[in-house]
């Protein structure tokens, strides 16, 4: 797997795309992000101190219906990374790695898709070390707060690249997730409302209850109660 280390760049999934024609597994790094962003084009601070990646992985007969698989292992690998340092994590649905209810990390995913496949991901990931949080202290957290002693940014980077490289799977995903049969606010378009978390079922869709009815959701945002 090919590894390039940036001092500054705008955003490294925009620099990653220049390595797609090549085939070869590649991570891009960078100390600092002037164009970070993150879910819904929502911009992501991304002063130095913090971990700056983009991983683009290629694959072979991968059905595009299981491209849930690729969130997944995205935020197992920034829980494997965290809890190495002593942090306990866990994940909301879909995609949010929390520590006492707060963001640690961001996640960004792009699949390029082809025939019904999926022909290659860039997974960005952006996690709070020693980084100022400009003013998101109520939502989000890092590492310095956590640890009387923060590792070094360079030494988190290296473990996340490393569980990257490894493989996870559903079972790994479930593992770090604590709200399910607990009462969260489901923000679904331009309606909020209240419901049961049941089940995540295996093709990433969160199965939720609302007045003795139990439906699955695709796409929405929700808020635990913690």
């Amino acid at each position: 797997m090919r590894t390039v280390f940036l001092k500054e760049t705008s955003s490294t999934n925009d620099d990653i795309k220049q390595y797609l024609s090549e085939g070869e597994n590649t991570v891009v790094c960078a100390e600092r992000q002037t164009k970070g962003r993150g879910t819904k084009g929502r911009s992501f601070s991304s002063e130095r101190g913090g971990v700056y990646l983009s991983f683009l992985r290629f694959y072979e007969n991968f059905p595009a219906s299981e491209a849930f698989a690729v969130m997944t292992h995205a935020a197992v690998s920034v829980c494997r990374t965290v809890e190495e340092f002593g942090i306990s994590p866990e994940i909301k649905w879909c995609n949010d790695v929390l520590v006492k209810g707060k963001k640690i990390a961001g996640i960004l995913i792009e699949n390029i898709l082809s025939g019904g496949f999926l022909r290659a991901s860039i997974v960005g990931i952006g996690l709070n070390v020693t980084n100022p949080l400009n003013g998101l202290e109520d939502i989000a957290i890092s590492m310095g707060e956590l640890l009387p002693l923060p590792p070094p940014a360079e030494r988190v980077r290296d473990s996340l690249i490393a569980h990257l490289a490894q493989e996870s799977g559903l079972s790994d995903y479930l593992h770090y997730i604590r709200f399910l049969n607990r009462p969260i606010r489901v923000t679904e378009g331009e309606h909020t409302f209240l419901a049961i978390a049941r089940e995540i079922l295996p093709d990433g869709r969160l199965l939720i209850e609302q007045n003795g009815i139990c439906r699955p959701l695709s796409a929405a945002e929700i808020s635990i109660t913690f």
